[in-house]
């Protein structure tokens, strides 16, 4: 969305005067801070901001948020978003979902979405489970969770949000966390950057439901160990003491130990340009023994459905001019009923 406002704003102009009804410690609250906090730095009029989300906690957000809202129906926020963003190009348009929301009932709308490349920016909250409707396993859930709705454990193997985004052809790809809010930010502003559909994947923490499903990336004691932050040309380095790297073998990854047998300079490159990489960063979210990539994976210039629309209509105003309604309605087609 291109910059244009020279108006003023603050955080303040974006918060709207419903209560929140988040439970307390919910990471949904940070999320809603950080997107307060970016988007009177935009540019964007604000008359221009339009949320769209669907249902689960994190479909609320549209209440809290004091611009253009629409809360609509389970898993078909994209679907709603498109025909607002191809009715006003001119619209920044923010979906908010969450796991169970666009990867279970919302799946088909997820994916034609991103393969239609839409100009819009879809935040996916995933916290691994139901939470409204207060515990059941969720699509992203790990294989043999125990919830309400599987007390003997999830038989289901969990979908991977970036692997399924880079199979349906996104042009941007990536992944923050709710406690990395300085990270989120920088994650956020490019994703407004970006001129297609861009696919945000936020772990969030459900502290009723799933508490510290992603303690590991957050605890100060383990994050540096478990993070793996991703930097447009810079080697795959992690751990306490940065004195960990990723190389390849073959197609897999591997830990290695800087120092004696190894450099900075052998360590693999971030490359948010190279689809294959993506594919490899995004199928080691559900692998204990390598850190989880946050970051950018992927992202590709690549032309609009509302940009090709909008030329389509124009051509076809040049070649047969513009239309005539009543022309349409009473032509040869149409017919008198007595």
């Amino acid at each position: 969305m291109e910059a244009t406002n020279t108006q003023t704003l603050t955080r303040q102009d974006f918060v709207s005067d419903q209560d929140v009804r988040w439970c307390p410690g919910c990471g949904d609250y940070a999320i809603l801070s950080v997107v307060q906090k970016l988007f009177p730095t935009l540019g964007i009029p604000k008359e221009n901001f339009l949320i769209v989300s669907g249902i689960g906690c994190s479909s609320r957000f549209p209440y809290y948020m004091d611009t253009y809202g629409f809360h609509t129906i389970h898993g078909r926020a994209p679907a709603l978003a498109t025909g607002a963003k191809l009715a006003n190009p001119d619209l920044s348009v923010w979906v908010i979902t969450g796991d169970g929301d666009s990867m279970s009932i919302g799946g088909n709308h997820f994916i034609h979405v991103l393969r239609r490349n839409i100009d819009m920016n879809i935040l996916m909250f995933n916290n691994q489970i139901y939470g409204l409707t207060k515990g059941q396993y969720s699509p992203t859930s790990e294989l043999g969770k125990v919830t309400k709705s599987t007390p003997m454990g999830s038989l289901d193997h969990p979908f991977n949000p970036p692997q399924l985004a880079l199979g349906a052809s996104g042009t941007f790809i990536a992944r923050t966390i709710d406690r990395e809010q300085k990270h989120m930010s920088i994650i956020l502003e490019e994703a407004n950057n970006h001129k297609g559909t861009s696919f945000v994947e936020i772990y969030q923490n459900c502290n009723i439901f799933n508490d510290g499903a992603f303690s590991e990336l957050t605890e100060k004691g383990t994050k540096a160990e478990t993070q793996l932050v991703l930097e447009q040309g810079k080697p795959m380095i992690f751990g306490a003491e940065n004195d960990k790297g990723l190389v390849l073998e073959g197609s897999n990854f591997k830990i290695v130990k800087l120092g004696k047998n190894y450099s900075a300079d052998d360590i693999l490159k971030h490359d948010k340009e190279d689809k294959n990489l993506a594919m490899l960063l995004s199928e080691i979210t559900y692998n204990p023994d390598l850190p989880v990539p946050l970051g950018i994976l992927y992202q590709e210039s690549k032309p609009t459905y509302d940009d090709m629309m909008t030329n389509q209509i124009q051509e076809a105003i040049k070649s047969k001019g513009p239309g005539d309604l009543e022309k349409l309605f009473f032509g040869t087609s149409s017919w008198i009923v007595d």
